[in-house]
């Protein structure tokens, strides 16, 4: 079983940056493709990016490519979100998610774990 915990949200400024963490419960964390999805008020959930186990591959969604970066600290069961330029379309709520099966995808149904979410707000 894996928990995942997200902090980092908040509300910022058009053309500002904010970096979520995600915190992974679970000692096979390193092997898991890790990805970020968003959720904006009265649409449906979308793909944000996504990293794999080794860290050297990330694949990111169109609208955010460019702006936002993922990482990933094994030694701290930890993966990064950081965005840069925001834009109010940005604004939802940014959820971690675990895929146990390592091949990763774009679907939310392809990860297996989720963390509860955080709120980013970028005003208009």
């Amino acid at each position: 079983q894996v928990q995942l915990v997200e902090s980092g949200g908040g509300s910022v400024q058009a053309g500002g940056s904010l970096r979520l963490s995600c915190v992974a419960s679970g000692r096979t964390f390193s092997s898991y493709v890790m990805g970020w999805f968003r959720q904006a008020p009265g649409k449906e959930r979308e793909f944000v990016g996504a990293i794999y186990w080794s860290g050297d591959s990330t694949y990111y969604a169109d609208s955010v490519k460019g702006r936002f970066t993922i990482s990933r600290d094994n030694a701290k069961n930890t993966v990064y979100l950081q965005m840069n330029s925001l834009k109010p379309e940005d604004t939802a709520v940014y959820y971690c998610a675990a895929d146990s099966s390592g091949e990763g995808g774009v679907y939310d149904y392809e990860y297996d774990y989720w963390g509860r979410g955080t709120q980013v707000t970028v005003p208009s």
